[in-house]
């Protein structure tokens, strides 16, 4: 089980049943309630990470798509997965291929496999130097800080900033080549399904961003993390159509116990131990449940579109 989104469950369970159970002989697990059947054609798959799992969120933009189509849909999100995930997943492609038509989500870009780390796929990633198992954004944090800089200076603003900037080439070819693998994941991906694909951009931000080289966050920018809008045109040119929802209706939203109906705070690190911090009584992170019916709505002509032609 993945320790990705077995955690998701046990960390946000005061707020959302997720109703987790294993697909198939795949050995992966994904967000329910379980199909009782996937005839061809019968159903439509979303492919994403956890903005379609839908974290914090009772109603996602599948189910809410699936019910205003009349058509059952496959959750596939799976929890900070990137395209090189899903492209590993040989036993998922008969599910995507016989479905209707799949969505694919605009994925971040820090979980891509690179001279730096490797990770599956995945955030949680392993440094190739010396072994290291890591997110991807710490991994980031000791590219970034010239070590070599702080053992000498040591750790005062002044020395981040000479580390900062000793480093700032290596972090440019690092996402340089990011960027360059993650399309060749994802084209390698797309190439691989032979129905219909619905690209979506679902995010806080638009895919227009600068990034800013004074700190990790201002390379990566908001999710998807260091995806900009010349990657996102790139994907769209092989993709039957293209979504774009960029919403931030109801962030923050606060977290309430279904068994109370009462505001609650939720403990981080029962995700993964490295990501503690302070607990959450708000979700500013992921998408709040206006933000998953924003997406539906926006998906709604482009999935009728495929479901008319397909009857003509």
């Amino acid at each position: 089980m993945s320790i990705h989104l077995s955690n998701y469950q046990a960390r946000d369970f005061e707020v959302v049943d997720y109703e987790m159970y294993q697909l198939g002989d795949t050995g992966l697990y994904f967000r329910g309630p379980e199909p009782t059947s996937l005839p061809k054609d019968g159903y439509f798959a979303c492919i994403g990470a956890a903005q379609t799992l839908g974290c914090f969120c009772e109603h996602t933009y599948p189910a809410l798509l699936a019910e205003a189509l009349g058509l059952p849909a496959l959750n596939l999100g799976y929890g900070g997965a990137g395209p090189e995930f899903f492209l590993q997943q040989e036993s998922l492609l008969p599910y995507l291929n016989q479905s209707r038509f799949v969505v694919l989500q605009v994925m971040s870009g820090r979980s891509q496999s690179n001279s730096l780390y490797e990770c599956g796929g995945l955030e949680y990633v392993t440094l190739k130097k010396d072994g290291r198992k890591m997110g991807a954004k710490q991994a980031f944090i000791e590219t970034f800080y010239d070590r070599r800089v702080t053992a000498i200076l040591g750790n005062s603003m002044l020395a981040k900033q000479v580390a900062m900037l000793s480093a700032r080439s290596t972090v440019v070819d690092l996402v340089k080549e990011i960027r360059q693998r993650w399309l060749e994941s994802y084209l390698l991906l797309i190439e691989r399904l032979t129905v219909p694909v619905v690209l979506l951009w679902f995010s806080k931000r638009a895919p227009d961003y600068d990034e800013k080289l004074g700190s990790v966050a201002g390379v990566f920018g908001a999710y998807p993390q260091l995806v900009n809008r010349e990657m996102t045109d790139t994907l769209r040119r092989h993709c039957n159509h293209y979504v774009e929802c960029t919403t931030t209706r109801g962030i923050p939203q606060t977290l309430i116990s279904r068994f109370t109906g009462k505001p609650v705070v939720v403990e981080t690190a029962r995700d993964r131990p490295d990501l503690e911090s302070a607990p959450w009584s708000h979700n500013s992170y992921y998408p709040s449940p206006e933000m998953q019916q924003d997406a539906a709505n926006a998906l709604m002509a482009s999935c009728q579109s495929i479901l008319n032609s397909s009857q003509d």
